[in-house]
């Protein structure tokens, strides 16, 4: 299968990782920001089979980890109190609010509904004109152009009643919040080429000079992945600092300009906050003015409470690469996919869910 298999050579990782081996003479600490990266090193044991002069840190890249509590509570309320038709990406629906997560409302008796489109929730709302509809949206720039095509197919479908709740956060400012941390010691990063397929790479240039460091787009295969870890190393064995793109099968420099121009129309960049991380400037979107009629935090006007998380859960930790997952004294004790005290440990883009998951291969790393 083009494009796939080739990216899956095991004779082609091996030449990497030997290249790896060669060109990197001191330790190296280098930071996967995408979640997705994160479970591709650590299912292909990708993890064990780097030498030990380079050290992969998991990113704040899992954005149903990074969603505030606050607003799983809201969802949660929307659908119990209010009575509406809740939707959602799978991933949402396991991760722990303050009381209950969307799969417990469910549960319990709200119509809480899993979809892969939030295209599929307008058409639930035209099925149903007597209900609120409304679409958990939630995710880095890749998923914002299909949640704004949402809205803007509603409105000009005359669908008055969907509206969705907005959790976009953006991956460049989070970046830059894990350099400006004082703990963190990231020396590379690995941008995550979805996202760069929608945003193309012009705002990764400003952050490789404010803070030199070597940023390359890499895809998620693992051919993919240990070529971008080697050209970071090059790099920084060079005393570079460049944006290179690794996966320009995938992502032009311009990205997607139509997506961009939908995500423009009904989104607008907002301060966010970051679940375990606290509120990054300028790191999110929220629905336009132009567009309220769409927003269902304006259209039911719920204020939850915010509450603080488990003190027994250092995800906040995890998702800045300050800790890995296993480091967690809950890990895999009190906190398990079964019974998560966090979200990363439940996402399908969490560290501790890939530790977790694939904790066989992750023996000694």
């Amino acid at each position: 299968m083009k494009y796939i298999a080739e990216y899956r050579s095991p004779e082609l990782v091996a030449q990497y990782l030997e290249e790896i081996r060669r060109t990197a003479t001191r330790r190296w600490s280098i930071m996967e920001v995408c979640g997705g990266q994160t479970h591709s090193l650590v299912k292909n044991g990708i993890l064990q089979l780097l030498p030990d002069t380079v050290r992969m840190v998991h990113g704040p890249g899992c954005p149903v980890c990074v969603t505030p509590l606050y607003l799983i509570d809201k969802a949660v309320y929307l659908a119990e109190e209010k009575g509406v038709i809740l939707c959602s990406y799978g991933d949402m629906l396991r991760v722990p609010g303050s009381k209950r997560s969307l799969l417990e409302s469910k549960a319990a008796g709200a119509d809480v509904r899993i979809l892969y489109s939030p295209l599929e929730a307008v058409q639930i709302a035209k099925d149903n004109p007597e209900r609120e509809v409304v679409f958990f949206a939630v995710g880095f720039e890749t998923t914002a152009p299909a949640n704004a095509l949402s809205v803007i197919h509603a409105q000009r479908s005359g669908v008055t009643n969907y509206s969705i709740l907005a959790s976009h956060v953006l991956v460049p400012p989070a970046i830059e919040a894990v350099m400006d941390d004082e703990e963190a010691s990231i020396q590379g990063f690995l941008a995550a080429g979805h996202v760069c397929a929608i945003m193309g790479i012009g705002e990764y240039y400003p952050l490789v000079e404010r803070y030199k460091i070597p940023v390359v787009v890499t895809g998620f295969e693992p051919v993919d992945l240990v070529q971008g870890i080697l050209m970071v190393v090059r790099q920084l064995e060079n005393g570079e600092h460049r944006l290179e793109n690794q996966y320009s099968r995938v992502v032009r420099p311009e990205g997607n300009p139509e997506a961009r121009k939908v995500m423009e129309q009904v989104f607008e960049v907002v301060d966010r906050e970051w679940r375990g991380i606290g509120t990054i400037p300028m790191s999110g979107y929220e629905v336009r003015a132009a567009f309220a009629a769409y927003d269902a935090d304006r259209k039911f006007n719920v204020s939850i409470e915010k509450v603080p998380e488990s003190s027994e859960c250092i995800a906040g930790l995890v998702l800045k690469g300050i800790k890995k997952p296993q480091e967690c004294p809950q890990f895999g004790k009190k906190c398990s996919p079964q019974s998560p005290l966090g979200a990363p440990m439940v996402s399908s883009e969490g560290a501790c869910a890939a530790y977790y998951h694939f904790s066989q291969v992750m023996v000694g790393v």
